[in-house]
């Protein structure tokens, strides 16, 4: 004779676990999202950073989004359509119609980031390019893709379901080329002809 237990996993399907997502949002609702979500007990994170907006009058410092009409939940896919009556969201990112879990190691990435409070801004999405890791420093064992600004290094860290990138400053002297990167070495070569 089959158990109670037994009986219902046949009949119930199995509750899946919570996994990253990211919610597209109205234009400048990403601060009103990501409270509301919060205050109805999903775990939300909205990464910002400090910019510089000048006016014709003024000069004001402002926390913007790194991702623009973007937030990140954690949660179980069960909880959408709760998620999508929240005031300002238009829809879960979705990938062959079904909303796209983000991996933990890209989310943790940009959080690492944020959580330093290194000097970070949006960068445009890289997918090619001269993948490098950290040896040292408070984002040390980090991996990303490597750009030149002018004098400055940046190390651009990229959320691939939303084609967006982060760049944050490092110095040249904490970075190695990752093994097995063929790219990496073009890298090294424009540093000493720089």
């Amino acid at each position: 004779m089959r158990s109670f237990e037994q009986i219902r996993s046949r009949i119930t399907p199995a509750i899946p676990s919570a996994s990253w997502f990211a919610v597209y949002t109205r234009h400048q609702h990403e601060k009103s999202v990501a409270r509301f979500l919060a205050g109805n007990g999903v775990e939300t994170f909205l990464p910002l950073y400090n910019t510089t907006h000048r006016w014709k009058d003024r000069i004001k410092q402002l926390s913007q989004p790194l991702f623009p009409n973007y937030v990140f939940i954690f949660a179980r896919i069960d909880r959408r359509a709760a998620i999508l009556h929240a005031p300002g969201i238009y829809d879960f990112v979705r990938h062959g119609g079904s909303p796209a879990p983000i991996p933990f190691e890209e989310i943790a990435a940009v959080r690492r980031i944020v959580e330093k409070g290194l000097s970070v801004e949006p960068h445009p999405f890289l997918r090619f390019g001269d993948r490098v890791r950290l040896r040292t420093g408070p984002l040390e064992g980090m991996e990303g893709i490597l750009v030149r600004k002018k004098t400055l290094y940046r190390l651009v860290i990229s959320v691939e379901l939303l084609v967006r990138s982060v760049a944050v400053e490092v110095d040249a002297v904490d970075i190695e080329r990752v093994a097995g990167d063929d790219a990496g070495s073009r890298c090294f070569a424009q540093w000493e002809t720089a």
